[in-house]
């Protein structure tokens, strides 16, 4: 005698979330999520049930852009601090590549270019693609077909932003030292502010523990 098919109701999605996002190292989206409930089960409520019961707790239920994942409370951030050797600094060109890609997403290498005044060296880009801050986005549809560029959910993992709304404004990169003073990029940053109507509120730790270094 087969088994009944387990329903929507009975199935405990929470406990599967759950056991998902504590075995991956990455946020994990919500369509490699929803594949793998049944069909019919709420995965917006269960992720929202899921995060009210961590919250508060030494480990939370986070979302990064469309993707979640388990990470340790903020506030336990002092005691919890590791120090990694970094084997590879970031040099300033490659901060402000960043910089730019996540105000002005998706952004191709002309343009980056157009807003650096310079040309990009070949590996800028590679380096930003080798820590995962940085994605192709696609070709745009223009002569040439120029690949475009964003940000990663990676990027947003790692500087604890739910989404491009909390990266925060130029006054507040400006007061903490973040934002080159030169003109040419505090007028891209503005612009990009501008542009993407972003809150003057976020992370102020957006570049921080990112080495500087001469331009190339």
């Amino acid at each position: 005698m087969t088994e009944p098919a387990e329903t929507p109701d009975a199935f405990d999605a929470e406990r599967l979330i759950e056991a998902v996002l504590f075995a991956s190292a990455e946020p994990v989206t919500e369509a490699a999520l929803a594949a793998r409930l049944p069909e019919g089960c709420d995965l917006a409520a269960a992720l929202e049930a899921l995060a009210a019961r961590y919250a508060g707790r030494g480990v939370e239920v986070v979302r990064r852009g469309n993707a979640w994942a388990l990470r340790t409370a903020p506030d336990l951030a002092p005691r919890l601090h590791l120090e990694v050797p970094q084997q590879k600094k970031f040099s300033r060109a490659a901060i402000e590549v960043l910089a730019i890609v996540a105000y002005h997403q998706p952004v191709t290498r002309a343009e980056i270019e157009e807003m650096r005044g310079v040309a990009l060296s070949r590996g800028t880009l590679d380096v930003l693609l080798e820590a995962g801050w940085v994605r192709p986005a696609g070709r745009r549809q223009t002569p040439g077909r120029p690949m475009t560029w964003a940000t990663s959910p990676g990027f947003l993992d790692h500087f604890g932003l739910q989404g491009l709304a909390d990266l925060p404004g130029v006054e507040e990169l400006k007061a903490a030292g973040l934002l080159d003073t030169r003109p040419a990029m505090i007028a891209y940053a503005a612009q990009s502010e501008e542009d993407l109507e972003l809150p003057l509120g976020g992370d102020d730790s957006l570049l921080l523990g990112v080495p500087d270094e001469d331009e190339e």
